[in-house]
């Protein structure tokens, strides 16, 4: 429906005429307006930063950050409820899912990860790696911590 036909509707049936156009404005978030995080010791392994923090604005769930790791950094074993995608940016990097082979990841390469898996990423042992993690949330959450991936997982 357009505006027209909404105002046309909006008088007829006695409401006020201002109807409210929504927001098309596109908004931009510069770079370094958002301090850079710690990736916490509960949910990472190594030395972990988070920069460019992002969230969609309902109705939309979509959100997701640049993380950086550090040569041997990794995430914790976690699963989303409605997938992941991984950009890698940076380095050279690994990704794994549960009972599955560690592949190998390079800028340019986009890994995605299905709803429910269980996986963990990070750089490999002598490189760091950066990636753009975008993942949506379901009833306001996007992703389940889980374990800490063991020295032996990480080097299989």
């Amino acid at each position: 429906m357009n505006m027209k036909t909404a105002m046309t509707i909006a008088l007829s049936l006695g409401a006020p005429a201002a109807v409210a156009e929504p927001d098309k404005s596109v908004t931009v978030t510069r770079a370094g307006t958002h301090a850079s995080t710690v990736g916490p010791a509960s949910n990472f392994t190594g030395a972990v930063r988070v920069d460019s923090r992002f969230a969609a604005t309902a109705p939309a769930t979509v959100g997701g950050g640049t993380v950086t790791f550090e040569p041997g950094a990794r995430t914790a074993w976690h699963t989303h409820p409605l997938g992941q995608t991984l950009i890698v940016t940076a380095g050279v990097g690994l990704v794994q899912h549960w009972d599955g082979d560690v592949q190998e990841i390079r800028p340019g390469d986009i890994a995605w990860i299905p709803p429910g898996v269980k996986h963990w990423h990070g750089a490999t042992a002598t490189n760091g790696m950066s990636h753009i993690a975008i993942s949506e949330s379901l009833d306001g959450k996007s992703v389940e911590w889980m374990e800490h991936v063991t020295d032996e997982q990480y080097t299989r």
